[in-house]
């Protein structure tokens, strides 16, 4: 499959709507989750995240940071 028609209008979107794309890509994906195997060592990154996350739950940052910094990087690089 050729994506290169496809990757030329996603560039030619403004950010917003690249970062909105990428979220509703992100959620379809959600939906296929069961279809993704992970591999061992991606399990075992998991476990050791979800082990630092519950030996130390201060230093988690929420999504809504996580997002708003994220966003507000994307919008000052365009």
């Amino acid at each position: 499959m050729n994506l290169e028609p496809l990757v030329a209008q996603v560039k030619a979107l403004s950010v917003d709507d690249r970062l909105e794309l990428m979220h509703l890509i992100w959620d379809s994906l959600d939906a296929d989750q069961a279809a993704v195997d992970l591999t061992e060592e991606q399990k075992r990154e998991l476990d050791r995240r979800l082990a630092a996350n519950t030996a130390n739950p201060e230093k988690v940052i929420p999504w809504e940071e996580v997002k708003a910094r994220s966003l507000a990087r994307a919008r000052a690089q365009s």
